[in-house]
């Protein structure tokens, strides 16, 4: 009797899904109770995706999508903050050749199928049939207001700040916040964040519908969020995954349509003097000073 206790104590270690032992260096996963816990870590500073992230996310979600056993998905920062965004500085490898001054038809295609690969990070999160909830603290900015706006549910703590900061950095956002925002905040909170590039708070996050609720600190939004996922994963999974198939059927032509225009307006005109400057600002820590060319 101890030899088959043996072998199928083994049987389910062998069986588990690899991606929960995986060795990330941008999430950490974890799984219990039929809900994934997914934190980013990093490696950069305040969990800014760097090629880690953008490399790790899709077959992590997809992955998560694929495993029978999970019915629900906390995604939250490891630290003080959600996600600094686009870790501009270790992602220059992949802009570098789009913004030679020489740069044509090739290093312009091959950047597009760049924000092609970066775009199904973000996408993987929104099209993973089972339920993801983000809980924010502390800054959440440009390419993790992407990664938010495609959970399915958001809450925040009170210290939380929000920015769609790209165009700050002379970019036009493009892995999904122009696309998906104007359907959770509305036309006009999304053109007013965008074409600013301006902070809000947690307060404001929750007026414009972007966050459902705001606690006092991390461990409550992350408590809450554990406890909504909690909820989720009780309910027949098959009817949750149909819930959220026809809630997104309506929108998902438009959030296609948009992210493929927006990957080939910024492989045609992304490269600018005003990038080169706003890169080099980063780099020296300064504010830039654009000129429109």
């Amino acid at each position: 009797m101890g030899s088959i206790g043996s072998v199928t104590q083994d049987k389910t270690l062998t069986d588990s899904p690899a991606y929960r032992t995986h060795p990330y260096k941008a999430f950490e996963v974890t799984v219990a109770d039929h809900v994934a816990e997914v934190t980013l870590i990093g490696p950069s500073k305040g969990n800014a995706q760097g090629p880690d992230f953008w490399a790790e996310s899709a077959p992590l979600f997809e992955a998560i999508d694929a495993d029978p056993d999970v019915r629900a998905v906390v995604l939250s920062g490891s630290g003080k903050h959600f996600s600094f965004g686009l870790d501009l500085p270790a992602m220059m490898g992949d802009f570098g050749k789009v913004l030679a001054p020489d740069a044509k038809a090739g290093p312009r295609t091959e950047f597009h199928h760049t924000i092609k690969r970066m775009q199904r990070a973000i996408d993987a999160v929104a099209d993973c049939r089972k339920p993801v909830v983000a809980a924010i603290s502390g800054w959440c900015i440009g390419g993790a207001v992407d990664l938010i706006s495609a959970a399915d549910i958001r809450v925040a703590s009170a210290d939380a700040k929000f920015s769609v900061r790209e165009v700050k950095v002379a970019i036009v956002a493009d892995m999904g916040s122009l696309a998906r925002l104007p359907l959770i905040i509305g036309e006009g909170h999304t053109r007013e964040l965008a074409l600013t590039g301006k902070d809000i708070d947690a307060a404001r996050a929750e007026k414009i519908g972007l966050v459902s609720d705001v606690y006092d600190d991390k461990d409550a939004a992350l408590a809450a969020a554990r406890g909504i996922a909690a909820e989720i994963a009780a309910n027949a999974p098959l009817v949750v995954q149909g819930v959220k198939d026809v809630l997104d059927h309506s929108r998902s032509a438009r959030v296609d349509d948009s992210l493929r225009y927006v990957a080939a307006w910024n492989a045609a005109f992304l490269p600018s003097d005003d990038l080169t400057e706003a890169v080099t600002a980063v780099f020296e820590k300064r504010p830039p000073n654009f000129r429109g060319q």
